[in-house]
């Protein structure tokens, strides 16, 4: 009997044991979960198509290792500090170009809108990923402590949406322009005068009268976002056929990722990118057509070229801030050169 009791006691204490074990085991589980913030360049209406799908389905599929809390235009921070936040840990990733956040790197002007260099948004994956941009981007950002560069994508093209009709260049001069820092300073050549805002205030500036129109998307977001209602033309000549935005980490954060999660991630990223190309594409032509807000107004092809040949002068003075520079410039010409060459559909006209 003795010994009967010593067992059922020392399995009692080893239950109890085992138990409390169990629980430190589960609550350790439960504080392992990962947690990122997320800020987009984007406000509201339009992450709901930019990002939001995408990181709603991370979070879904990472059965509770993962969770990725998302923030809109300038939330936590201004756009134009993101980069710097991100070093520092204040958050965690960041979805945007590199140059509306300042990016400390000379890659970074080629981010949003470089004038010209794509015509068609499928040209900024085929750059990256066929034509070498993406290891130059790796590389620019090795260089750079305490961020990942995670990867591109495009967006949609650059046209202006203004309150007074742009039928020529001379229409240009003097208008008051939101739109992104090395856009702003090509334009700037026609007489533009580039103004830099919250992503949140453009809508009151149009209605105030502080600005005269934004070259920062294409008419999907014009509609989308609710810049249509305060604008009345929309120029169908562009400045580039896509913008060219990436995905950031902090490093530090990003290392303590496990590898499936960063696989996740990374075909989350992937599910965004293709999102965006046929929203993008099949919004730009039927708003054009059905949209009933916004009056077409197009340049001329002789005076536009114009611009297109601005741009290529433009494009040189960039390659000689830097030989990584002058490297993406090159890789661009030939580029569409190629295309230039392989004619209709790769190029028109």
């Amino acid at each position: 009997m003795s010994s009967r009791r010593n067992f059922l006691k020392n399995a009692a204490i080893g239950a109890v044991g085992a138990s409390t074990l169990g629980s430190a085991h589960i609550y350790a589980q439960e504080n392992k979960k990962i947690t990122w913030r997320l800020q987009t360049y984007a406000g509201p209406a339009l992450a709901e198509h930019v990002i939001k799908p995408s990181i709603d389905a991370f979070n879904k599929a990472a059965n509770g290792e993962m969770e990725i809390e998302l923030y809109f235009a300038d939330q936590l921070v201004p756009t134009g500090e993101l980069f710097r936040a991100m070093q520092r840990g204040t958050i965690d990733a960041v979805q945007s170009d590199d140059d509306s956040i300042a990016a400390p790197v000379d890659v970074s002007v080629f981010g949003g809108y470089f004038p010209f260099a794509s015509r068609y948004s499928l040209d900024v994956p085929v750059l990256f990923e066929k034509y070498g941009l993406k290891e130059i981007w790796e590389e620019a950002y090795g260089e750079v402590e305490g961020v990942t560069w995670l990867g591109a994508g495009a967006w949609d093209p650059c046209n202006f949406a203004t309150v007074k009709p742009i039928n020529s260049l001379e229409d240009l001069k003097g208008k008051r322009i939101f739109t992104f820092p090395t856009a702003g300073k090509f334009l700037s050549r026609f007489g533009v005068v580039p103004v830099t805002l919250p992503w949140e205030d453009v809508e009151v500036a149009m209605q105030t009268g502080e600005l005269d129109g934004i070259a920062w998307s294409g008419i999907t977001e014009d509609y989308t976002v609710g810049w249509a209602d305060v604008t009345n033309y929309f120029l169908t000549n562009n400045i580039s056929g896509a913008w060219c935005g990436s995905y950031f980490a902090n490093e530090e954060k990003w290392n303590e990722v496990p590898e499936h999660l960063k696989t996740l991630f990374r075909l989350c990223m992937d599910s965004s990118n293709y999102y965006r190309q046929h929203w993008y594409w099949g919004g730009e032509a039927d708003l054009r057509v059905n949209g009933s807000k916004l009056q077409l107004t197009t340049i001329p092809d002789a005076e536009w070229a114009t611009v297109e040949q601005e741009a290529m002068k433009f494009w040189d003075e960039i390659a000689k801030t830097s030989p990584r520079c002058a490297k993406v410039v090159e890789i661009f010409k030939q580029y569409n050169a190629l295309m230039a060459k392989a004619g209709t559909p790769y190029r028109c006209g």
